[in-house]
């Protein structure tokens, strides 16, 4: 009695095993692929479509102001900094929500989440 649980425990032991192993494997896939698709170069917009249009707010000047003046990419704390407000959370998720809208316009891009910087034609 005591050796087939013995050998049961066993035989789950080794499907185990193997299953992490398959699972390791998967994330390891899964991180050069990542790697491999944060390496690609950003889209290009297609030349034909029409400019993104701005929404029409002084905040959206401010911030695309630093953005040009920038020397690399920033994240949302960075951009509060540059801009004078105080760096709370309430202010650095109200930026971040704009970041992300002039990403969603085409305006800025975020090469990794986060990081935000102009887009290059």
């Amino acid at each position: 009695m005591l050796g087939t649980a013995t050998e049961q425990l066993r035989a789950q032991i080794d499907e185990l095993t193997a299953r992490l192993r398959d699972i390791d494997e998967e994330i390891e896939n899964l991180a050069v692929a990542r790697k491999t698709l944060l390496a690609l170069p950003p889209i290009a917009p297609n030349p034909t479509d029409p400019p993104p249009v701005l929404p029409d707010h002084p905040a959206n000047q401010q911030i695309l102001s630093v953005f040009t003046d920038a020397v690399g990419p920033m994240r949302a704390r960075d951009l509060c900094e540059r801009l004078d407000l105080a760096v709370t959370p309430k202010n650095i998720e109200s930026t971040r929500h704009k970041l992300k809208r002039l990403v969603s316009l085409g305006v800025l891009a975020e090469p990794e989440p986060g990081l935000f910087t102009e887009r290059r034609p």
